[in-house]
């Protein structure tokens, strides 16, 4: 086992990889799954960005279908960012506008009906709210979720959420996933495709992803990749400067949330390499002694890892029979 180091995730021989996996998405889509072709929904992310990016290059640009996605709750940099990605490589796109059919599955009423029970006086037309987790992960402290609320006037109130109003705005909102995902399959299936997943190796094992949502999908490109990996082949593939420098957000709520706000508790670069001392058993002290934490604080961030892969092993799950 090599010793632990900061530059242990980086990608020596960039070309190969990509090569690799271009390689293996032609196999996957022409000869197992017997498609002609990509559809992808793009939302001007990382990493949609680079799964765009390798299909243009396993396909051909004429055999990819990029699809913006956007809601009432999205913001215009997503489209912007898209736009100049599918044009940098030349593949085609269309826009699907879901937020009628979010209307349709009451998404934003059961969301903002149970952040009102948790916030007085929540004003939905002119406020913004995003859940957040605001424990340090360095503390073995499970995850407890607040609401916060921004007033237009910049007052900002913030509430532990009670499980029942946590899980209603977690449905609520897995609505926006799971209706893209339905929009894909129907590009595809009209245009006998592959859909394209995004999910990277994080969003996989940490269970950051909707179930039968962005979870679901015929191929996922950069699935065992490490985040700084993705960045690494962002560079390497040309996509747009201004997306690789883009804060990761989800996109979901109407107040900017990012990833590591939301869910991760962590810088990527931190978490990519506190990852991987933990699932190839690297001792805490070594890790603390790199990273810059002591030993009981890699311990704290490894018990974290394991249980939020424990809890979320049901959305990996296939369906039982």
């Amino acid at each position: 086992m090599k010793p632990f180091s900061k530059d242990i995730l980086f990608l020596e021989n960039i070309d190969e990889v990509c090569n690799n996996i271009i390689t293996k998405l032609k196999n996957d889509v022409y000869q197992k799954l017997q498609r002609r072709g990509a559809v992808i929904g793009i939302s001007g992310g990382i990493d949609s960005s680079v799964c765009m990016a390798l299909s243009a290059k396993a396909f051909g640009p004429e055999k990819v279908t990029a699809i913006m996605l956007p809601e009432q709750d999205s913001s215009d940099d997503s489209k912007n960012l898209a736009l100049k990605l599918a044009n940098k490589f030349d593949v085609n796109t269309l826009e699907e506008n879901i937020t009628q059919a979010l209307d349709g599955f009451g998404c934003y009423n059961r969301r903002d009906e149970a952040i009102g029970r948790v916030i007085t006086g929540f004003d939905p037309k002119v406020d913004k709210a995003k859940i957040e987790i605001k424990q340090n992960i360095n503390k073995n402290i499970p995850a407890i979720f607040s609401i916060t609320v921004i007033k237009p006037n910049g007052k900002v109130y913030s509430k532990l959420l009670p499980a029942k109003e946590y899980l209603q705005i977690v449905a609520s909102t897995n609505f926006k996933q799971r209706s893209r995902m339905s929009m894909l399959y129907y590009h595809a299936e009209r245009l006998h495709y592959a859909v394209i997943g995004t999910p990277n190796k994080h969003e996989v094992e940490q269970g950051f992803f909707v179930k039968h949502g962005d979870g679901a999908a015929d191929v996922m490109p950069i699935g065992h990749l490490y985040k700084t990996q993705v960045y690494q082949l962002a560079a390497h593939l040309g996509v747009p400067q201004e997306i690789i420098d883009r804060t990761p957000t989800t996109d979901t709520y109407t107040a900017e949330q990012t990833q590591e706000d939301f869910f991760y508790q962590m810088p990527f670069k931190e978490m990519d390499l506190t990852w991987y001392g933990w699932e190839n058993n690297y001792e805490a002290e070594e890790v603390g002694k790199v990273m810059g934490k002591t030993t009981q604080e890699i311990e704290n961030i490894y018990k974290s890892f394991e249980r939020k892969k424990k809890t979320t092993e049901y959305l990996r799950m296939r369906p039982i029979f």
